[in-house]
């Protein structure tokens, strides 16, 4: 398992874990906060990763985070 953590452009931190790379998908699942307190939680799926380098695989991921919490709001 891993993780990323980072801030949303709406100004929302997450800290996400995520499983490695199965078949080319990843899964994970990100909690957010706004200045500390609970926001609310999203999860998804990365599809296309086969053999990725980490570095690759943690962009793809934070991308798929921002895009599925902020097109929610």
């Amino acid at each position: 398992m891993g993780n990323v953590c980072g801030t949303t452009g709406n100004g929302f931190t997450y800290e996400a874990d995520y499983q490695p790379p199965s078949a080319g998908r990843v899964h994970w699942t990100a909690t957010f906060r706004h200045k500390g307190d609970y926001a609310g939680m999203r999860h998804g799926c990365v599809h296309n990763l086969p053999d990725a380098p980490a570095a690759e695989l943690d962009a793809a991921i934070r991308a798929d985070i921002e895009s599925t919490w902020t097109d929610a709001h």
